[in-house]
């Protein structure tokens, strides 16, 4: 079967399960929901070269849709789950009841990885790092905090007021997080000083839903954050971007792109690390279309781009440069 006849099926597949998830009453987790998700998933999951920016007008309206969708089917998600489990005296003990916490547990340590790969040569741990877009059920930071990163302080920003209030009582009964681990209601794009206090910001998949939202927040927390700090984003590739916005690595002005790594398993997020240009001018606004002429970003030789199984770079395995 040729790659476009693989493309077509694929296409074709996402659009039936779009459908049957446009026709829902509610994406609040239940046994239809959860099937249909999954279905999704599972069809986008392996490799494949599709390039789904490219696709027509009318499945990028599909497509864009369909991760509103997503998104709010998540957000639901871990909003139940995060309730649920801030219903025990200590809700960290029994974390592992959110069905996908084997996922942030492997993302968790790929990303810390790929952090220390870009940080070692100074010795450097990070003692202060911001989260944006943390949510409920903030488990990247409970993660890094808990496993990681066990003397650093996490700043988690989130616009809802409600989604802090659940995180908070995840982590309020245990005596080390609750002292490591703070919250923020506000709009990123309200926070600015603060930005240059963090010496790595993670940026969180559904901050920034298309394209110029996206642009719009990396241009913030560019003109923010500190000279050579590091920025870790979420991004997908693939049929994975049916699932969540693709961060083209053109669109970090003002940031030296260091590598972009796109996990083959069950870990559905690439990783994107950058570190914030020595310049301390703010870089100028450009829309989608002029950026790459006016102001191009910095590629390094050190920027590599990579696309394997998530266990290999955890062991060493020479990675494979696309």
């Amino acid at each position: 079967m040729s790659c476009q006849q693989q493309e077509e099926i694929l296409v074709k597949t996402v659009c039936e399960i779009y459908d049957n998830i446009s026709k829902l009453d509610s994406l609040k987790p239940c046994k239809d929901v959860n099937m249909l998700f999954t279905q999704l998933v599972l069809t986008c999951m392996p490799p494949n070269h599709i390039d789904t920016t490219k696709l027509c007008q009318k499945l990028q309206e599909i497509r864009s849709h369909l991760i509103q969708l997503c998104g709010v089917a998540e957000g639901l998600l871990e909003t139940h789950f995060s309730t649920n489990l801030g219903s025990y005296e200590n809700p960290l003990d029994h974390i592992e009841e959110f069905p996908y916490f084997s996922n942030y547990i492997k993302l968790g340590l790929l990303e810390f990885t790929i952090l220390s790969d870009h940080t070692k040569s100074d010795g450097h741990v990070p003692k202060r790092i911001a989260f944006v877009g943390s949510g409920p059920l903030p488990l990247t930071s409970i993660v890094l905090a808990s496993n990681h990163l066990r003397n650093t302080s996490f700043h988690n920003y989130d616009i809802d007021v409600s989604a802090n209030s659940l995180a908070t009582r995840l982590v309020s009964a245990d005596p080390d997080l609750s002292n490591r681990m703070f919250f923020h209601t506000t709009d990123i794009l309200n926070v600015t000083n603060e930005l240059s206090e963090y010496e790595v910001v993670f940026l969180a998949a559904l901050v920034g839903m298309n394209k110029d939202d996206k642009v719009k927040v990396i241009d913030h927390l560019a003109k923010y954050m500190a000279p050579n700090s590091i920025l870790m984003l979420r991004s997908a590739h693939g049929a994975r971007g049916f699932l969540y916005p693709i961060v083209d690595p053109t669109d970090l002005q003002g940031f030296e792109v260091l590598q972009v790594f796109h996990p083959t398993d069950e870990v559905i997020n690439s990783v994107i690390i950058a570190r914030k240009s020595p310049s301390t001018t703010p870089p100028p606004q450009y829309s989608s279309v002029d950026r790459m002429i006016d102001h191009p970003v910095i590629r390094t030789c050190k920027c590599f781009e990579t696309q394997q199984d998530f266990n290999h770079l955890t062991h060493g395995i020479n990675c494979m440069i696309e």
